[in-house]
């Protein structure tokens, strides 16, 4: 048989010790090259730089647009 507490807890100290599982906001910071907000120590994933180096090549959508033109 588990053990029982000898009196009952108040909700305010339950709450209280719950109200700490929340989430840290992410930390968002403008990209340099592009101005769009990135994560912080994070490439920038719509130009692919990180500290002023581009480090990772992105690959252009031009093709839907190229795509649509011709349809249309």
């Amino acid at each position: 048989m588990p053990p029982t507490p000898k009196k009952r807890l108040a909700k305010a100290r339950t709450r209280s010790r719950k109200a700490n599982w929340r989430l840290p906001a992410l930390t968002l910071i403008p990209c340099p090259k592009c101005g769009n907000l990135r994560l912080a120590h994070h490439v920038c994933p719509i130009c692919g730089t990180y500290r002023g180096m581009e480090v990772v090549e992105i690959e252009v959508k031009e093709a839907k647009k190229e795509k649509g033109k011709e349809a249309g």
